[in-house]
């Protein structure tokens, strides 16, 4: 998707991307996000990373938060093969809170993250969901029947584009 995306006629210099979520762990490390936007950085886009190895990461979430714009155009998110979106743990409560705008989340398959809140992410004027793989067609299946138990059935569904693959697609009656 971001290879896509930097091909596009995007007016780079004055785009700023932010992240959703990102994993705790070391600058460089394979399992971070944050590497995807390298290429993005290259074309001369703000680039704002989330401060994930900062010694306090309770303040730095809080900076973080705070340097946040009052609402995005637009959040683009995932899916895992768990029903995770914005790295919102299964079984969580804090999701659906309204602030505060960034949190930190327990370990959770492997890695402590931090991630916008339910409130950042509805509040964007559009989200994104990119879903590709048969591993994720199970879940986008139970979102789309609308399985409440799924954190990504906290995305607000107006204004809410979804992209699959054929994989990923599911294989039940869409309204």
């Amino acid at each position: 998707m971001i290879d896509a995306l930097a091909e596009l006629d995007v007016p780079w210099p004055v785009t700023t991307i932010w992240q959703v979520d990102e994993r705790i762990a070391p600058d460089g490390d394979a399992a971070r996000n944050a590497n995807q936007l390298d290429r993005l950085e290259a074309l001369a886009a703000g680039v704002r990373r989330m401060p994930v190895t900062a010694s306090n990461l309770d303040l730095a979430a809080r900076r973080y938060a705070a340097s946040l714009p009052d609402r995005f155009d637009i959040v683009h998110l995932g899916v895992g093969d768990d029903g995770h979106t914005a790295s919102w743990p299964p079984a969580i409560e804090w999701i659906r809170d309204s602030s505060p705008r960034v949190e930190l989340t327990d370990v959770f398959n492997g890695w402590r993250r931090m991630t916008l809140t339910r409130s950042v992410v509805n509040g964007a004027r559009s989200r994104v969901v990119l879903a590709t793989g048969v591993s994720k067609r199970p879940m986008i299946e139970r979102w789309m029947l609308s399985d409440r138990s799924l954190p990504i059935s906290d995305v607000r569904r107006s204004r809410t584009w979804v992209f699959l693959d054929d994989a990923a697609a599911p294989r039940v009656p869409l309204h």
